[in-house]
């Protein structure tokens, strides 16, 4: 496939993309302290998870929602918090990727995200200091794959959509980017994407 514009922005997704997540931690704590869920979906379900990544819902307001999950609210709000937290796995060789890019595109992050997650991410993965900005949702007030945070991270960050790439996980957020003229890769490996990248002839500093 070839580019129709030279690329010349970038945008990544942060999870499944540059960290990876695993909620096992904190839903083993939900059930040793009562709570009846199944799974990861349950949960965020019942926390209406949109809520916290759209804004709407600030982070002490998250943890009381799954406080709230507990039996008679067995666990502590430090307790919620640091299970929150303690979710995710860096993918280095692709923050190693993001940061080569910058050297020679305006590299920019996009991704569905709450502001407690983000400031742990920027604190100890000091993931902020990737590329020449980052769009949380919480702070556009909407999420992937909706129209709106694509066309506010187009104001923000100046981008023309035939010169822009995005990379995420999941499929309908990238349906969505092209949607608006982007390019788009579904992300499932480095290797993948950096061939993906290749075929739009972006430079990606000597990877095969």
């Amino acid at each position: 496939m070839a580019a129709a514009q030279r690329i010349g922005n970038i945008v990544f997704d942060i999870g499944w993309v540059l960290v990876r997540l695993n909620y096992r931690p904190l839903l083993e704590f939900l059930h040793a302290h009562g709570a009846d869920l199944a799974d990861r979906d349950a949960v965020m379900n019942r926390i209406r998870l949109e809520d916290h990544e759209t804004g709407r819902l600030p982070g002490h307001g998250l943890l009381e929602r799954l406080r709230g999950l507990t039996r008679s609210n067995a666990a502590s709000l430090a307790q919620m918090q640091a299970k929150w937290l303690d979710m995710f796995e860096l993918e280095p060789a692709m923050v190693e990727l993001a940061h080569r890019l910058s050297e020679r595109y305006r590299v920019f992050l996009l991704s569905n995200i709450g502001d407690l997650h983000w400031a742990h991410l920027a604190r100890e993965y000091r993931l902020h200091a990737i590329g020449h900005g980052a769009l949380p949702s919480y702070v556009a007030g909407v999420m992937k794959p909706h129209e709106g945070i694509y066309a506010e991270a187009e104001r923000r960050f100046a981008l023309e959509p035939r010169a822009t790439v995005f990379i995420d996980d999941r499929p309908d957020n990238v349906a969505a980017a092209r949607t608006r003229g982007w390019h788009g890769i579904v992300h499932q490996d480095r290797s993948s994407t950096l061939a993906e990248l290749q075929a739009l002839r972006v430079a990606t500093g000597g990877d095969p």
